[in-house]
């Protein structure tokens, strides 16, 4: 397909309206939960970070909340395609703040929703089926530019071939672990429940998923295919938001995956729709009339050429980076030592998703080298219960809250500290082993992203 040929906008218009919808969605329910139930977002409050990203911090009340409700009613504006390119902007900005915020609740649909964000910006998503058209007719087009439209299922395709890869691994196709347990946790499910608890089911959606997220990319490119994966691409989703509390990722796909059949999809349901209801065809004629610029009763339509674009070589260079980085990106965890899923080195923003159950515990011993007393920390005193969940399970968590408690030793007047945490963890129900050394002072370690952390004890 080139990358300049045209392509019926329906599709893309499409998506503009389920991604104004899920984002509302997902802020609505980020501010709900984990700001005023939970109260992550406090300024008050300890927060897990990105490297490099330490300056995302909360805003006071009520300017947090003010946040969450002005990007609801901006997502809501892009899904209607009102002031598009301006709410767009907006969006990225400050869906991508509150990504940042806190490390700790990271999901991968907020990492690849934060790149859509990015994406969005730059497609005329808004020149057609839209507000924006209704305001300026003169930016109605039918047809765009093929990258503009086949960029989104390549997203797409990556998450769905890099999810199978991690998924080759001894634990999940051998054991189907962590995948068993999940599933037994579910076994008091009205109907279904019986189900849940067997291995058998376990070993089928073990390597089900696996082969599905392989093969699904390509054999919905394929015309003969497409419908049928279409339909174990909708179980499998469907299944997974009965079992799991994932978000939207699961909606999100299913649209992103919508995306691979011909650009005129929605009008051919919708041309089916007016086959079997009246209200279709008032609305189209209602529309036809207010993207009209002369507002005139069935109007004979003629297409305008493609939406004004960006430089050809640009709209390349930036597809061929785009495309590089999040081929590689995901690899990155070839470049340190030990299993992944245990070192947690590479493990975000590669796709890596639902693979491990991981349980650790521990305290942290914080020293003061001039006097020699030691204090024993217990996290419950500091951190929320989603921040206890993950920090013994993970490295960078643990080395982050090392740093807090030298720092605030430092404000309590405490010139010289050590900071030494004694952690045991578990990967995959096996049992638990030492998993920080306890020897390290972690209060002079730095992070360093592209070198192993040789204060995480290998995994026996």
């Amino acid at each position: 397909m080139k990358l300049f040929a045209p392509v019926d906008i329906a599709s893309l218009a499409f998506f503009r309206v389920v991604f104004g919808i899920l984002g509302f969605a997902d802020m609505l329910g980020v501010w709900v939960y984990y700001h005023l139930s939970e109260g992550y977002f406090q300024p008050d409050k300890f927060q897990f970070k990105y490297m490099g990203f330490e300056w995302a911090k909360p805003l006071p009340e009520p300017f947090m909340s003010i946040v969450f409700l002005g990007l609801m009613v901006v997502a809501l504006l892009i899904a209607l395609g009102r002031w598009y390119r301006v709410c767009t902007v907006i969006f990225f900005f400050g869906f991508s703040y509150v990504f940042l915020l806190e490390k700790a609740i990271y999901l991968n649909h907020g990492y690849l929703f934060v790149w859509l964000c990015f994406m969005m910006i730059f497609l005329p998503a808004n020149r057609n089926f839209s507000w924006d058209v209704l305001c300026n007719p003169a930016l109605r087009s039918d047809k765009i530019q093929a990258w503009s439209l086949y960029l989104l299922p390549l997203m797409m395709g990556i998450v769905y071939v890099y999810g199978a890869i991690a998924k080759m691994n001894a634990d999940w196709l051998m054991e189907a672990n962590p995948l068993h347990k999940w599933l037994s946790d579910r076994g008091n499910m009205p109907l279904l429940g019986w189900l849940w608890k067997q291995k058998a089911t376990a070993y089928f959606m073990a390597w089900a998923g696996m082969l599905l997220d392989l093969t699904a990319p390509f054999l919905l490119l394929l015309r003969k295919t497409r419908t049928w994966i279409l339909g174990f691409v909708l179980f499998f989703h469907l299944t997974n938001t009965l079992l799991f509390q994932i978000g939207i990722f699961p909606w999100l796909s299913i649209a992103l995956s919508l995306l691979y059949f011909p650009p005129d999809w929605p009008r051919q349901v919708w041309a089916f729709a007016k086959q079997k209801m009246k209200w279709p065809q008032q609305v189209e004629g209602w529309w036809e009339w207010g993207a009209n610029p002369n507002r005139v009763l069935n109007p004979v339509r003629v297409s305008a050429p493609l939406p004004p674009n960006y430089p050809k070589k640009i709209i390349k260079t930036a597809l061929a980076f785009l495309v590089t980085f999040h081929l590689l990106m995901p690899l990155r965890h070839w470049l340190f030592p030990g299993n992944v899923a245990w070192t947690e080195e590479g493990h975000r923003f590669s796709w890596r998703m639902m693979l491990r159950s991981k349980r650790g515990y521990g305290h942290f011993i914080v020293k003061d080298l001039k006097t020699g007393v030691e204090s024993k920390v217990k996290v419950t005193d500091y951190l929320t219960d989603r921040q206890r969940e993950k920090i013994f399970s993970h490295p960078d968590m643990v080395l982050q809250f090392a740093h807090y408690l030298r720092d605030l030793w430092h404000r309590r007047g405490v010139e010289q500290v050590a900071v030494f945490a004694h952690v045991r963890a578990s990967l995959n129900n096996r049992q638990s082993q030492p998993y920080i050394d306890a020897e390290i002072d972690l209060a002079q370690v730095k992070w360093e992203p592209f070198r192993p952390s040789d204060w995480v004890l290998p995994m026996e």
